[in-house]
Formats: structure tokens, C-alpha cells, sequence
């Protein structure tokens, strides 16, 4: 299956033999293996973290100029997810894609984008000077989630823009929804154009048969991962994938050498190192177990009054080809309650911790860390809670349906840059937009910077408020005024 001894961790190994050496440190970082560190944390921590806390030496080799054990955890990245090349990013998944789009954009260049993308797209495209051609997510009203963008929607938006230099999707959403990849990926290569992927919730995909296709499985040029997400990494430690037949892998280090810092984290690098051995070696298994997990919550929270918990049941619906089902959404829309209100409960008590929640959901993460025991008290809380709401008989208001995506007058980055006041929301029609104005759920943007501000969004901004959704996006949280563009 792997051309390489996928049990190899060379840079990992480098550090233990670093420690092993005894070497007496007249380097950074200051702490010179934790000896001078203050006393509480060490304690905390243990000795061992610090040890392995070093700088830029010949072991353990350079992560802007890698010639040796960092190339070769990073071949062995590339060898385990079936990509070219392989990046440690440990600027998190957010440096990762926008490396990504600083690789394949540049100023003035079209990039065909979701409209619910996370925040690292947008930055990306700021810091690019592209401009995006925005698309529109499928979206379920009874979830109020965004799902995905479905192949049809690329390949029409392809053919009104032919002249973009690419295309990004997310595979799947932070829901676990995922949509056609492959399809899109043909279509998207029909046109000579690299297909980039925001997977940053998929690093475990291509290492279970029962989960959706992951982005290298489906041809994408490009993917960054957030590993530290499902499986083993440190938090703050990406994967960035590439394949060489449409992107210049040197130009993607280069691009990193950019955007990363200088005094990279070893000790992520080397959970990096360790966590792709773990999925490479045993991810069948681990996710054999996670997912029976998480299907087994699902099944039980679906047999408790007012909840609701997705999967295969919306498989078909536009824009949903496969779920991730080690992703669990739990609508509690039916207990009148809302899903903050629902993690709080949970987390005040119950001492029980979820990912996220919006107006309709929470979601609870399933990983190789659960456990049965652990899912049992999740249930248990769940029916508690239904308990004592069920019999209000309320329920949360119905999705409103988004405006048309407004006219953009300037480029994301021109906006950014630009002077700007703050005025009345009231008083915006006509002004060009400095700010987001979002909704969540569903997390698709009413406004992006550098749209021309309509009267439809200021009366549909006005409806979600009166309705109690979330929105958010200007500097002003109670959203009466928005900074517009000085021209």
C-alpha cells in the first residue's frame, strides 16, 4: 500500500537522539531544556516537553530549507496521503490554505470560492489581491446548515467565468457534510484549472473506506488539513498536500517560507510526525471504532424526544453526496430551546464540552480519544435536558432564505485597505461594504467587503435580528452601524 516504512518517525527519532546526547545548550530558546522555566508550569508539564524544545540545528534539520529528517516526515506524509509533497504547517490550517491561494492567485486573478468559507479563504484573498467569484452553498432550513456546493454550480460558474486561475471547495463542511468531490474535480480539470481544498475537517478521510473520498483520493491539486482536528497532532499543526502536474512545489515552499515563522515548533512538527504514523498504521481500525461510536450515539440521541441527529437520512438532498459520520449534530430546534443554550447546559451541568454551537445545533466531534463511557454520560445528560423541555412545546423559528449575492464594486483586499466610516446600518443603501455581515447558522456572508449594500440586505439583516439569529461580522456586535468605503 506505501512505498515507504510508513513506522519511521525520523524527525521524532531526531529529537530523542538530540535529548540522548546530553549536549549542554548555548541556544534558544532560553529555557535550555526547561531548567530555567518557571517552576509551576515545568512541574505541570514534565521535563521531557522541554527537552524536545529546540531551535534550528543540523539533527534536526531546518523547516524553511528541509534537506533532512523534516523531509524525509514530510515524504512520508506525502507517501501515507497519496500527494506528491507534503508541508508541515504549523501556522495551523489557516497559513495552509492561504498558502494554497497565494500559490495559484495573484493580483487581479479570479478565484471561484464557496460563499461560506472560513475566514483563512478570505484573509488569503485579501493578502493575494485576488477576486473572488462567490458560489452558493445548498443549505438546509431544517438544520440551518450550509451544505456543500454541488457540481452543477461549479461547472455553470466555470463556464460564466472560463478566465479563473482556480477553484476551492470545502471537503466536507464542519458538519461532516461533504458533497461530490470527484465529479467536481473532472470538471474543475476540464478547463486545465487546479482544484484547491479546504479539508481542513478531513485529515482521517482517505483512511476508512466508510468516510467520504478525501481531496488527493478525488485528484485535487492541492488540500490543507487541520490534523490536530480528528487524529493525533498538537493543536496549532497542519498538513499541506500538493500534486505537481498544476502547482509549482517550489513555489508553495517559498510561499511558506513567507507566511511561517523562523522559530517553528518542533515539538508540534514531531506530533506531526507521530500522528501520521498512528493514521497511516492503524486509522482503520481507530476509525472502525470511532465511527461505530458515533453511530451508536446517533441512533440513541434519535430516540430521545425533541432531538435530532443527521446522517445517511440526508444523503441525496442537494449538495450532501457523502457524510462523515464521526461528526455528530444534534438539533435541539424541538425542544424550544436553542443550541447555545443547549452547550451551556451541557457545559455548566454537566461538565460535558462540545465543538460548536449555533441557533439550531451543537456539535460533538468524535474522535479515537472517545470512549464509550464518555458517550453514555452525553446521552444521559441529552435525555435529562429533553426532559425538562419537552414539554413546552415550542420550537425555534424557520430559516430565512438569504438575499442574491450583492455586486461586488471593489476587491476584498482594496476594501481592506481602504479609509472607511461608520454609519447606520439604516442609512447604508448604496454604500460600499468595509466589513462582513454574516448569519449563523448557516454561516454564509450577507456581506463581504467591497459589496454595494442593498436594501434587501438591510431589511434581511433586520428580520434575522427580530427573529433572535446570531449575527455577527461588524465592528459594531449590535449591528446598528457598518463601516463603508470613503470614495
Amino acid at each position: 500500500m506505501y512505498k515507504l516504512n510508513q513506522n519511521n518517525t525520523p524527525l521524532f527519532n531526531a529529537l530523542l537522539e538530540y535529548v540522548n546526547k546530553g549536549n549542554i545548550p548555548f541556544h534558544v530558546p532560553g529555557h535550555k531544556k526547561g531548567v530555567g522555566m518557571e517552576r509551576q508550569f515545568k512541574e505541570f508539564l514534565g521535563d521531557n516537553v522541554f527537552k524536545i524544545d529546540v531551535t534550528l540545528l543540523k539533527l534536526v534539520d531546518s523547516l524553511h530549507h528541509p534537506t533532512g529528517v523534516i523531509k524525509e516526515a514530510q515524504e512520508l506524509a506525502a507517501d501515507a496521503y497519496g500527494s506528491d509533497a507534503c508541508f508541515f504547517s504549523i501556522q495551523g490550517t489557516t497559513g495552509a490554505v492561504q498558502a494554497m491561494i497565494l500559490s495559484v492567485v495573484g493580483e487581479g486573478d479570479k478565484i471561484i470560492i464557496p460563499r461560506n468559507v472560513h475566514k483563512s479563504v478570505t484573509t488569503g484573498i485579501i493578502m493575494s489581491g485576488a477576486i473572488p467569484i462567490y458560489m452558493k452553498p445548498e443549505f438546509n432550513k431544517r438544520l440551518g446548515i450550509a451544505q456543500g456546493v454541488t457540481p452543477e454550480t461549479v461547472a455553470e460558474t466555470l463556464a460564466n467565468h472560463p478566465d479563473a486561475k482556480a477553484v476551492l471547495i470545502i471537503n466536507p463542511t464542519y458538519y461532516g457534510v461533504a458533497t461530490d468531490i470527484k465529479k467536481i474535480t473532472d470538471i474543475v480539470h476540464s478547463y486545465n484549472m487546479p482544484l484547491i481544498v479546504d479539508e481542513a475537517h478531513g485529515p482521517h478521510l482517505g483512511f476508512n473506506e466508510k468516510l467520504p473520498l478525501s481531496a488527493m483520493d478525488a485528484g485535487a491539486d492541492m488540500c490543507a488539513q487541520s490534523t490536530h482536528k480528528i487524529i493525533g497532532s498538537l493543536t496549532q499543526s497542519s498538513l499541506l498536500h500538493v500534486k505537481k502536474e498544476r502547482i509549482d512545489v517550489r513555489r508553495v515552499q517559498q510561499i511558506l517560507n513567507i507566511i511561517q515563522t523562523t522559530s517553528p515548533s518542533y515539538i508540534l512538527m514531531a506530533s506531526l510526525d507521530c500522528a501520521r504514523k498512528q493514521i497511516a498504521l492503524e486509522g482503520k481500525k481507530l476509525l472502525d471504532s470511532t465511527i461505530e461510536l458515533a453511530n451508536y450515539a446517533r441512533k440513541k440521541i434519535n430516540n430521545i424526544q425533541g432531538l435530532y441527529c443527521f446522517g445517511d437520512d440526508i444523503l441525496g438532498d442537494p449538495g450532501v453526496y457523502a457524510i462523515d459520520s464521526t461528526k455528530i449534530t444534534i438539533s435541539c430546534r424541538d425542544l424550544g430551546i436553542t443550541g447555545y443554550q443547549l452547550d451551556n447546559i451541557l457545559a455548566d451541568n454537566y461538565g460535558i464540552l462540545v465543538e460548536l454551537s449555533d441557533l439550531y445545533n451543537i456539535l460533538a466531534v468524535g474522535s479515537f480519544g472517545d470512549t464509550k463511557e464518555g458517550i453514555d454520560q452525553l446521552i444521559q445528560a441529552l435525555k435529562e435536558i429533553s426532559s425538562k423541555h419537552i414539554k413546552k412545546k415550542t420550537r425555534q423559528p424557520d430559516f430565512i432564505d438569504i438575499p442574491a449575492i450583492p455586486k461586488a464594486f471593489l476587491t476584498p483586499r482594496q476594501a481592506f485597505n481602504s479609509s472607511k466610516t461608520s454609519i447606520s446600518l439604516k442609512d447604508s443603501v448604496g454604500r460600499i461594504s468595509g466589513e462582513f455581515l454574516m448569519a449563523y447558522p448557516p454561516g454564509i456572508p450577507i456581506l463581504c467587503p467591497g459589496e454595494i449594500i442593498s436594501k434587501d440586505i438591510i431589511e434581511y439583516t433586520e428580520e434575522l435580528k427580530a427573529a433572535g439569529l446570531y449575527v455577527q461580522g461588524t465592528e459594531d456586535t449590535s449591528i446598528e452601524y457598518i463601516k463603508v468605503v470613503n470614495i
